[in-house]
């Protein structure tokens, strides 16, 4: 397999366009979280998930280790700038998540990269966020539906935007960005 010296200047501009792209929607995102929390705080899960998106891309195109971590630090610097009043929450979100997927990664030692080990990323990551968002908004204090749709949004949320992910690392793949490899899927 050939693959790219790990944050080589190619690796790092790729990772930067990425991560632009995914941070104005991270950015966006968190604008739209207290509207949403507000009105239909059952839906944020799903929102949130929009950041899996930088590193699950990223990986797709590189396959190899750090890129998911670093494209995940830029888009937070970016999200940063579009909604500067949720910078901790952009970057701890970064370290979580990219920090999630590399994990999940390492653990394949690199070398498994097929959808359902993005998919295993992408549970966690929605195990965590139904968790930490059910605290934080204290979502026990609605309904029973409200509460059975969060659960099943805030896992489904990472599982969609993974497979976006996907499909754009996928077509950046096509288009020649991801460097030349055989094909493993």
């Amino acid at each position: 397999m050939n693959r790219p010296v790990a944050l080589s200047t190619r690796v790092l501009l790729v990772c930067a366009a990425i991560g632009v792209a995914t941070g104005i929607l991270g950015g966006i995102e968190g604008w739209l979280t207290i509207p949403v929390l507000a009105t239909a705080p059952f839906l944020y899960g799903f929102l949130l998930g929009v950041h899996t998106l930088p590193g699950i891309v990223s990986q797709e195109i590189f396959r190899a280790p750090g890129v998911a971590f670093v494209t995940h630090l830029l888009a937070a610097l970016v999200s940063c700038v579009v909604a500067p009043v949720y910078i901790p929450q952009f970057l701890g979100t970064a370290l979580l998540f990219g920090g999630i997927q590399e994990l999940i990664a390492a653990l394949f030692r690199y070398q498994a990269w097929s959808w359902w080990r993005y998919l295993i990323s992408a549970l966690v990551i929605g195990s965590v966020v139904a968790f930490v968002v059910w605290m934080a908004a204290d979502l026990s204090a609605l309904p029973a539906w409200a509460r059975i749709a969060y659960v099943t949004l805030a896992l489904l949320g990472p599982i969609v935007w993974t497979f976006v992910g996907l499909g754009l690392g996928r077509a950046l793949d096509r288009a020649g960005v991801a460097p030349r490899r055989r094909i493993t899927r």
